[in-house]
């Protein structure tokens, strides 16, 4: 039984001015459902989605991710604009362009912007990638999980990506990032018969943890919470 990576979700403060910062920055419109505010993805790349929570952080972000440019001009425009719509620089001085630009979105999450000589994530679109803390377990966990491709695998970094390609998803073993609470950031996926979805994740590795607000929430094999919920898979 297939699933769907529907979107990556972030618990925020204030969920409309942190999807206006995405929004403008990804140029996707802004629409709204039972979970929270949402950036629709498409076939190639994943959607975001923004829920109201005012638990505040108590540990390291799970993931981050990683703006593409087309060129210097670009990664500059880029660049510019999120210090403008309320994003902050994670180092001191002016951001270096030409190449990797680390920043912070205004309700703290870190992301990068990629410069444009990056060929790993040439062709992937302007969401290139999700990188995640995870050990190998979890990354195969989610490979098989989502019928993807191994399009990277060195070391304790391994990386997929759907078969018709965009948004890739990486894996790597960073400093902890436990702590009591609920994972600020998570997948959330779309079934078409959950029941049977949920089987077969179980099969691979997961661990459910209850039913709240008509999704089945779920723990990988790191311990990392999803949820999975009645959707269209295609498309």
């Amino acid at each position: 039984m297939s699933v769907r990576l529907e979107a990556i979700s972030f618990d925020a403060g204030d969920p409309a001015a942190l999807a206006a910062f995405w929004s403008e920055l990804l140029g996707r419109e802004v629409t709204s459902d039972a979970r929270g505010l949402l950036l629709a993805g498409n076939g190639t790349q994943l959607g975001l989605r923004f829920v109201d929570e005012t638990t505040e952080r108590s540990k390291r972000n799970r993931l981050h991710v990683h703006v593409t440019t087309s060129s210097l001009d670009d990664e500059r425009r880029i660049v510019a604009a999120a210090l403008v719509l309320g994003g902050r620089s994670q180092g001191s001085g002016h951001p270096p362009i030409g190449r990797d630009v680390y920043l912070i979105d205004p309700d703290g999450n870190e992301f990068c912007v990629i410069e444009p000589a990056n060929q790993y994530l040439a062709g992937t679109g302007l969401l290139g990638e999700v990188t995640c803390n995870g050990t190998r377990a979890a990354s195969w966990f989610w490979r098989q999980a989502l019928d993807w491709v191994t399009v990277w695998d060195e070391g304790d970094q391994l990386a997929i990506q759907s078969p018709e390609g965009g948004t890739k998803i990486g894996w790597d073993v960073w400093p902890d990032t436990k702590g009591p609470g609920w994972n600020r950031q998570r997948f959330d996926l779309v079934a078409d018969d959950v029941e049977a979805a949920v089987a077969r994740l179980l099969a691979l590795g997961a661990t459910r943890i209850d039913d709240a607000a008509g999704a089945v929430r779920m723990l990988d094999p790191d311990g990392s919470e999803f949820s999975v919920r009645a959707g269209v898979v295609a498309g």
